[in-house]
């Protein structure tokens, strides 16, 4: 196994071991759990223990992916991720023919006699999927349903009957490959509204159990941002008063999502700052990142997102005083 690792971007992260094909997750210093967490992760473990497909369905920042890897780290097998893609064909998760095999036997036995025989044959190489069904690991297929529904057809036999139908390029034998017993999936999707995201097959979604999932409550927002940032708590509870704030203004409420309140905090440790009202680059981090354009509100003619930016930290931070306190102090 490589010594390389990944960081899975999301609301808490989980550290991976990166091998040729597969990943390993392993437990990381800054995964926050909360009853909240715990309890998702439990229902998931249940539905996988007895075979199950998990799928966690829910808007951008809820931890979907995050989720995904904690709960196959709890299974304590490999893991083969795949991303949603709408390139996809069936080819890119089975397998494809990629190119030819040439043999040349060249036979001068008898000197006065030359015999010579070529044999060409296809050369075949297995996708994610038709590995992780044959070694038993675990399959994440983040952001699934970002693939057309046609290409992810060969799932419904694995799924369902326990069998992966193969091309006639790849058959030795039989038509089909047994899936080990070992190999289990999760699936992460955005809701069908988003961009680039196509409605999925009911044949597919009938073969999983969703867990539907939301955004986290305000105490897991506030150790997520202290943990991710290394901010005080004073400061994160500021910064996730005003994210949770926002999140219930305009025609979008999901965001700005928990991702926002991990950047703010970032920025500011890295610039050795903090969240206050006296401070105005602070005013300026929290106009960059949260003032999006997603809150399709006017006014004559002008998105007000900016104008509410300002009024929400003012409502949590307006009665701030300068304090000497360090970016660096510990988090308690």
């Amino acid at each position: 196994m490589s010594k390389n690792t990944l960081r899975a971007v999301s609301t808490s992260t989980v550290r991976i071991s990166v091998g040729e094909d597969s990943v390993q997750p392993e437990a990381s210093s800054t995964f926050v759990s909360s009853p909240y967490v715990e309890q998702v992760t439990q229902r998931a473990l249940a539905y996988l223990v007895a075979g199950y497909p998990v799928h966690f369905s829910g808007v951008a920042g809820t931890g979907k992916t995050t989720l995904a890897f904690h709960v196959a780290s709890k299974l304590g097998r490999s893991v083969t991720l795949v991303h949603g893609d709408d390139e996809f064909g069936s080819s890119d998760l089975v397998g494809r023919d990629d190119g030819y095999r040439k043999n040349k036997l060249v036979d001068n036995y008898i000197h006065s006699v030359l015999k010579t025989e070529e044999e060409m044959k296809s050369l075949w190489v297995d996708n994610r999927l038709t590995t992780a069904c044959q070694n038993g690991e675990i399959l994440i297929y983040d952001e699934f349903n970002r693939s057309r529904p046609e290409a992810n057809n060969a799932l419904l036999s694995v799924l369902s009957e326990g069998i992966l139908n193969l091309p006639k390029l790849r058959r030795s034998g039989e038509g089909y490959m047994a899936v080990h017993p070992e190999f289990r999936a999760i699936f992460t999707s955005n809701p069908e509204e988003y961009a680039g995201v196509h409605k999925t097959q009911d044949a597919l979604m009938d073969r999983l159990i969703t867990i539907q999932l939301e955004h986290y409550d305000r105490d897991t927002e506030l150790l997520i941002v202290m943990k991710k940032s290394g901010l005080p708590r004073i400061d994160a509870e500021r910064i996730v008063d005003i994210v949770r704030e926002l999140r219930r203004f305009g025609v979008n409420n999901n965001r700005p999502t928990i991702r926002a309140g991990i950047a703010i905090g970032r920025i500011l440790v890295s610039q050795n700052r903090r969240a206050r009202i006296d401070d105005q680059f602070f005013e300026m981090i929290c106009r960059d990142v949260l003032a999006t354009d997603t809150a399709k509100i006017t006014r004559g003619g002008q998105p007000v997102m900016t104008q509410k930016v300002e009024e929400v930290i003012n409502k949590f931070c307006g009665s701030v005083k300068p304090a000497k306190e360090k970016v660096k102090e510990e988090v308690q």
